[in-house]
């Protein structure tokens, strides 16, 4: 889980006795005869204090150009390397771009990083995470398919003196030195919350609620649960809602349509699910939809901002969904690589947290980031502003008016 203690992660380095004592002799020996001690020299690395904070990131990543000062004292390459193009679009049409701008506006040339994809192979990531250290990379950042790959390629970067951050997910049992996301049991807290929201809003009476999760080996999924089961228990304790199941998790939308369905199949009083994010809540939809489920009739929740799941928003078919600004993330992470590959500490004004890896028991430095519930009364002041979605894309056909209605132009 996370928390918000700050990490004061840096050390003053005690300079050596000898030299010390050298120092103090030739000081009094100067001012004996009148002189005056000499002002020792910084290092260029000592001499190179930028300070950037979570809060500093914006569109248009005018933060990183800071940051260069400190990119040209660094050596080696930083390889980001993510984790498959099926469990949400954003790796392909956000994070991969957004970390390339990122770098190259801190200055990085093209021989000097890489973003990857590991296609949802494990031994992609891997084999990719040991090319790029023989190549040279000073620091990697890796969102690990699952802890398994992810302590394997952590405990072989240590081998090599390599630096490694944590994006996205952590791995539970490795050892890396930072990590950066979103807060994740707040993702989940405001999927609870907007459910909630949704069952008073669209007046559904004696909720029957299927509760689903992402795949039982991400820790974000395990976080985002932990969010929304915190929201959901007191009306599950009181009776307002009944939990009608609760299937073992995927991130795999066609599985979440099967454990859907067989849920449904075995109890067809379920009139509302409460969904991780909007690639497993599509699919289930379009299954409702083939049964003639009225739109605002049966609650579903979501995570991302995807496409469809505006779309699926904007025509009643979903409450709202977790929106992360991926350019935050790509950002801070970005950041991170640079101050480690220059050898310097991250400042505390970046690094505002910390999250505990229940397998080592350690409290690990984080970046974590601020995530935003998006409906139809704030889509064009989020999701729209940002461009995260163009709005000629979503308000195409049928969606059009919906837009209109919505405050949706462009």
């Amino acid at each position: 889980m996370t928390d918000s203690v700050g990490y004061q992660g840096r050390r003053l380095r005690s300079a050596p006795l000898a030299v010390l004592g050298v120092t103090a002799l030739a000081g009094a020996l100067l001012a004996a005869c009148g002189g005056s001690t000499p002002t020792p020299k910084s290092s260029p690395s000592a001499s190179t204090h930028i300070s950037i904070s979570a809060t500093s990131f914006t569109q248009d990543f005018s933060a990183m150009t800071k940051l260069k000062p400190l990119t040209a004292q660094g050596k080696g390459m930083v390889a980001a390397i993510l984790p498959d193009t099926v469990t949400s679009a954003r790796y392909t049409e956000f994070d991969a771009p957004d970390l390339t701008k990122a770098f190259e506006k801190a200055g990085l040339t093209s021989s000097q990083f890489v973003v990857q994809n590991a296609q949802g192979s494990d031994t992609t990531e891997l084999t990719d995470a040991q090319s790029d250290i023989s190549n040279g990379a000073s620091v990697l950042l890796i969102d690990p398919l699952d802890a398994g790959v992810g302590i394997s390629i952590e405990s072989y970067a240590k081998a090599h003196g390599v630096k490694v951050i944590d994006y996205d997910r952590i791995t539970l049992g490795g050892s890396r030195s930072f990590y950066v996301s979103f807060n994740n049991v707040k993702v989940g807290t405001l999927i609870g919350q907007g459910f909630v929201s949704c069952v008073a809003a669209w007046h559904l009476s004696s909720p029957q609620v299927l509760v689903m999760k992402g795949s039982p080996t991400d820790n974000n999924a395990t976080l985002f649960a932990q969010g929304y089961n915190a929201v959901l228990a007191p009306k599950f304790s009181a009776g307002t809602y009944t939990l009608a199941g609760s299937p073992a998790g995927t991130w795999d939308p066609p599985t979440a349509e099967t454990e859907f369905q067989q849920a449904y199949t075995a109890n067809n009083k379920i009139n509302a699910v409460v969904m991780p994010n909007d690639e497993n809540a599509a699919p289930v939809i379009q299954y409702l939809q083939t049964l003639h489920v009225a739109a605002k009739t049966f609650p579903v929740t979501g995570q991302d901002a995807t496409l469809v799941g505006l779309q699926n928003i904007l025509s009643g078919y979903q409450c709202g969904t977790a929106y992360k600004p991926i350019y935050l993330e790509a950002q801070a992470a970005a950041a991170l690589a640079i101050y480690l590959r220059a050898g310097q500490t991250p400042p505390a004004t970046l690094v505002n947290g910390s999250t505990n890896d229940s397998v080592t028991s350690t409290s690990v430095p984080s970046v974590l980031l601020t995530p935003e519930w998006v409906t139809t009364s704030n889509m064009a002041a989020t999701v729209i502003k940002d461009k995260f979605v163009p709005a000629a894309q979503l308000c195409t056909g049928s969606y059009a008016s919906a837009c209109s209605a919505a405050g949706i132009t462009g």
